[in-house]
């Protein structure tokens, strides 16, 4: 087995709360066995630019509550198909691996440990493919990665949405309002229902689930009936009607076709006309992925910066550390790749939420 002297860290896709927690857990695991870390900057494009640095005690020392990453990330380069511009000005996508493989047989680096969403985790398989040493850590607010039952970054979005609603409860009760909150989680609907059933909705609204708008329109009109003159609806960014699509801009870069984003302005109209209420949106957006993460979340993305180290100082490849019955264990990433952890429709959480009066729209 080869001996593992210099490892090579990156955060990609978008940012997320428990990031720098990881990054100091690697760092000090790395360094407590005479390990050596890089860190890459801004994602796989740092890998492509030779963009690293050093990463010592003091580089984590304090950054354990701090959102975001130290090393900065993005969402759109992709080093198998990466933008180029020629001197002329054309803009052509190039496979830059091989360049990427040269980078880092320059720095001596002998194993590599990605941070990310299924994309980044998806490229980090590739690279495996290509005889590059790769564990992964599995990293979205959005908890949609297979095989692992939470992601870090989730609880920390719930509780942004949790305390939203709650606040938006004390205006909607005051001013008779339906008041519909808008959630990312991109095709997942962990987010909305979480903070839904945690901030008290009346709706939940979640890809999983099409919903009919009349649906929604009964529930809010029983509700007043009953002397209720206010409505909390949470829809999911990536939520759609009953034989409609999903809501968004489309992209011209990014592993995403479709940025989701504008179901609750929709949804809000539609809702104001059918019940003849008053009716707002807040879309919280980036204000779920930012700020210092949770203790749950840190906890989780130490232990998850730990065992991805260990893994890799071991000469192991091609895996992603996971939470499976509240034990970090290691998976083979072509099982990742082969689902998304979507929110089960007939599983105990949505039960619950029906149970309780919650309508899905169904």
């Amino acid at each position: 087995m080869t001996t593992i002297r210099n490892i090579a860290v990156l955060t990609g896709g978008g940012d997320c709360p428990g990031l720098n927690a990881v990054l100091r857990a690697v760092v000090r695991t790395a360094i407590s066995r005479g390990v050596s870390v890089w860190g890459v900057k801004n994602g796989f494009g740092g890998l492509v630019k030779n963009e690293m640095m050093f990463l010592g005690l003091s580089d984590v020392a304090g950054i354990l509550p701090r959102g975001g990453t130290i090393l900065g990330t993005t969402n759109r380069d992709n080093p198998f198909h990466f933008k180029v511009v020629e001197e002329d000005g054309t803009v052509v996508y190039k496979d830059m691996s091989g360049v990427v493989l040269e980078n880092l047989k320059k720095r001596e680096i002998d194993a590599l440990l990605i941070i990310g969403g299924d994309g980044t985790i998806k490229i980090g398989g590739e690279f495996a493919q290509l005889g590059v040493k790769v564990v992964c850590v599995p990293k979205t607010i959005d908890n949609d990665i297979a095989c692992t039952e939470r992601t870090f970054g989730f609880d920390t979005a719930v509780g942004v949405a949790t305390e939203a609603l709650d606040r938006l409860h004390t205006t909607a009760e005051s001013h008779h309002r339906v008041m519909v909150l808008e959630v990312m989680g991109r095709y997942a609907g962990w987010i909305a229902l979480h903070a839904g059933l945690a901030g008290g909705a009346d709706c939940i609204l979640i890809p999983e689930i099409p919903y009919d708008i009349r649906a929604v329109q009964e529930k809010i009109t029983r509700r007043q009936q009953k002397g209720s003159r206010f409505s909390l609806v949470v829809v999911a960014e990536g939520a759609a009607p009953v034989g409609g699509e999903m809501v968004g801009v489309e992209r011209k870069e990014g592993t995403e076709k479709l940025r989701l984003g504008g179901i609750g302005n929709i949804l809000a109209e539609q809702l104001a006309e059918l019940c003849d209420v008053e009716t707002r949106c807040t879309t919280l957006g980036h204000l779920q992925r930012g700020g210092s993460p949770t203790a749950y979340d840190r906890v989780l993305a130490t232990r998850f910066g730990v065992t991805a180290t260990e893994a890799l100082l071991a000469g192991k490849t091609d895996i992603m550390v996971a939470l499976q019955n509240n034990a970090v264990i290691e998976v083979a990433l072509e099982e990742v790749a082969k689902q998304s952890a979507l929110v089960p429709v007939d599983g105990e959480l949505v039960r619950s939420a029906k149970s309780i009066g919650i309508c899905f729209g169904d």
